[in-house]
């Protein structure tokens, strides 16, 4: 996925839904390991202080705040794999899933989702944004 939001400045940030409903604080950013591009946040819900992890494309910047095209509902029971962790391949096959996200592979890429980079394998999944390696 490709998008114009710069990881270091949504650290903190407020999260809204697609109707304006406040979601939580953006708690971490996961950048593609191809790329380098920021790919998905984990927004502290406040629900017993869970995460959920949403799309950052086709998220947007909205003065301060991070503005999600997705319901609240949908939202908070996107699956929890608990955040300072990089995100597996399958974990990231389960959010594409959870959105409803295009998964086909890029043009001539057989190998594994798009937005991975067009690698395959475990090399175009999330790590977190600031991590070394």
């Amino acid at each position: 996925m490709q998008t114009d939001i710069d990881p270091r400045s949504l650290i903190g940030r407020k999260a809204f839904d697609r109707n304006g409903a406040k979601i939580g604080t953006v708690d971490e950013v996961y950048l593609d390991d191809a790329t380098g591009e920021p790919e998905w946040a984990a927004v502290r819900t406040g629900l017993f202080s869970r995460d959920a992890f949403v799309p950052l494309e086709p998220s947007t910047m909205v003065g301060d705040s991070l503005h999600i095209p997705y319901d609240r509902k949908l939202i908070k029971d996107a699956p929890d794999f608990g955040v300072g962790r990089h995100l597996s391949p399958e974990q990231e096959l389960q959010l594409y899933h959870h959105y409803r996200l295009d998964i086909s592979s890029p043009a001539g890429d057989p190998a594994g989702p798009a937005g991975s980079g067009g690698s395959g394998g475990d090399t175009g999944f999330g790590r977190i944004a600031g991590a070394d390696g």
